[in-house]
């Protein structure tokens, strides 16, 4: 029996490219697609979670979103690595600052991944995992940051399974060098890990929880062009 199509991606393999360029929102895969892809094609959109196959310079890409939080990456992901013939995942998401040396739009490549989740319980280690990018797609983008003249922080991040966190964690996170607060990274460095496949987060700055700045939603979904561009340089 065929893994495909599955509960959550209706196509086929063949469909996706081997890389697979991944925003958390919809809407922005939308518009990377209508915006820096030709020849595309819409092929999935189950629960409206729209995923586009089209050329970059004329290298096949696809895009699709992750959905928010660690669980729905997490799916994805796994489906993407496991039934679709998919070799790298890039992530291209918002995220809030830690590393107050940072400001609002910059770009931030995520080294390795820390987490309050259980997400990495079921691969039976009994301790603490701090899953790392792909080391091939890491330098690919640094060296292509430095080629557009994009500084580009490189170090851990932090995938949080809450948005609204009584714990307060990030003061302490930030006196251990992280950079910056997201939702899925975690689980996508983990099930890469697991299939053998390579990932990046790519992260653009949208706000500060420790001042409350930040940008809308308008701004996050249409003008984060750099994450964008270097990621799909690198595809």
């Amino acid at each position: 029996m065929s893994n495909t199509p599955t509960p959550h991606i209706s196509c086929q393999p063949g469909d996706f490219a081997k890389t697979v360029l991944m925003p958390g929102d919809p809407l922005r895969a939308k518009f990377i697609a209508d915006t820096f892809l030709t020849n595309v094609k819409l092929v999935n959109n189950v629960r409206g979670v729209q995923g586009y196959t089209g050329e970059y310079k004329g290298k096949k890409v696809s895009v699709m979103a992750s959905g928010m939080g660690i669980p729905s990456i997490g799916i994805y992901s796994y489906e993407l690595f496991n039934f679709y013939g998919v070799e790298n995942i890039i992530r291209i998401g918002s995220a809030g600052m830690i590393n107050q040396d940072l400001k609002l739009r910059s770009v931030v490549a995520g080294m390795s991944a820390y987490s309050n989740s259980d997400f990495g319980k079921q691969f039976g280690f009994e301790g603490n995992l701090a899953p790392c990018a792909s080391w091939k797609l890491l330098k690919a983008a640094h060296d292509k940051a430095e080629e557009m003249g994009v500084n580009m922080p490189v170090g851990p991040i932090y995938s949080s399974d809450t948005f609204y966190d009584e714990s307060a964690p990030l003061g302490k996170l930030q006196k251990l060098g992280v950079l910056c607060v997201e939702m899925e990274s975690y689980a996508l460095y983990l099930n890469a890990a697991r299939a053998g496949k390579n990932a990046l987060a790519l992260l653009t700055i949208s706000d500060n929880p420790f001042t409350g700045e930040g940008l809308d939603s308008e701004a996050r979904q249409n003008t984060f062009t750099q994450m964008m561009e270097i990621a799909l340089e690198i595809a």
